[in-house]
């Protein structure tokens, strides 16, 4: 699984590959490179990221929607955004797998647990993502602008 957090630039071969609610968005576009197709994740005040293979981006926009968005700059390489730490394991645990150094063999072995929990901790992350995309888009059916809202929705986890 390899992913770039390079800062990536709009491409002329960028094209819509699954669009969420509040301008977050996946793109696809050719590889400069040559190597085949590659996957972006775009929205507002966050500086993107690449990856090799759809699931992984749209795993990473999960996370960003379950933690009410989050900036990976001041990281560093191998550094996880404070939003992520403090949402909870299992959504630290999808945010690793959508890290080039890591798999799920290595999320389960950082947790001490066995690939079933970690597929599961994955599971509940993109099922309250869903929820919260549902619900903005419910909002915004009804006229109701949440653009300017600071809040997707996102609740502490105590119960993991």
């Amino acid at each position: 699984m390899s992913n770039s957090a390079s800062h990536p630039t709009e491409r002329q071969s960028e094209r819509a590959y699954r669009t969420h609610p509040l301008g977050v968005r996946i793109v696809e576009y050719d590889d400069p490179d040559g190597d085949g197709r590659r996957y972006g994740f775009r929205a507002p005040d966050h500086a993107g990221r690449e990856f090799d293979d759809p699931d992984t981006a749209a795993l990473y926009a999960d996370v960003y929607f379950d933690v009410n968005g989050f900036v990976e700059a001041g990281t560093g390489d191998r550094g996880v955004p404070p939003e992520v730490i403090q949402a909870g394991r299992d959504t630290l645990a999808a945010y690793f797998l959508t890290q080039p150094y890591a798999d799920a063999d290595w999320v389960a072995s950082f947790y001490g647990k066995k690939r079933a929990r970690i597929e599961r901790y994955t599971a509940a992350v993109r099922r309250r993502a869903e929820e919260i995309r549902e619900g903005v888009e419910a909002l915004e059916r009804e006229g109701n602008s949440v653009a300017d809202d600071a809040s997707l929705g996102c609740q502490v986890r105590t119960d993991i």
